[in-house]
């Protein structure tokens, strides 16, 4: 395993994670709910908001997940496809109430997840990412290892 380098989602992993509802490989969210179990759930609309930050719009504002962020902010993403065996990102989300962030939020959101919420009732979720590990594929010599670290 490499030593870790600083987050950067702006380079190769913003093309494998903003495109992931078109390429068939839709990211999962694992968060714990309020008597520690853990929920996981396909979310969409997940896009890098910024070098070192994810973002997804829920459109249930009042679902378990919103509830296990306000109670539980640690949270975990996995990406998986043919091409990348897995890639985890961990870090810390937060319920953005802020008019521009949301609307930044809903932006980024693939067309598709903005066609079901057209009237933007959902939730703006920005994970401030501190690590991502993983495995981005293989060479000759092995695993191409990733790892980020705030």
């Amino acid at each position: 395993m490499p030593n870790a380098s600083p987050i950067n989602l702006q380079e190769d992993l913003a093309s494998l994670v903003n495109v992931a509802i078109d390429s068939g490989n839709i990211m999962v969210l694992a968060v714990v709910d309020k008597n520690h179990r853990p929920l996981l759930s396909f979310r969409g609309s997940t896009a890098v908001f910024s070098a070192d930050q994810l973002s997804l719009w829920a459109r249930n504002a009042h679902g378990n997940t919103i509830e296990s962020i306000a109670n539980n902010p640690h949270v975990a993403m996995m990406y998986r496809s043919q091409a990348v065996p897995m890639l985890e990102f961990s870090g810390r989300a937060r319920i953005a109430t802020d008019a521009a962030e949301r609307n930044k939020v809903f932006e980024l959101a693939h067309a598709k997840e903005q066609a079901s919420d057209p009237e933007r009732k959902g939730v703006a979720i920005i994970i401030d990412v501190d690590k991502v590990s993983g495995v981005l594929g293989f060479n000759a010599d092995g695993p191409i290892w990733c790892l980020m670290e705030r």
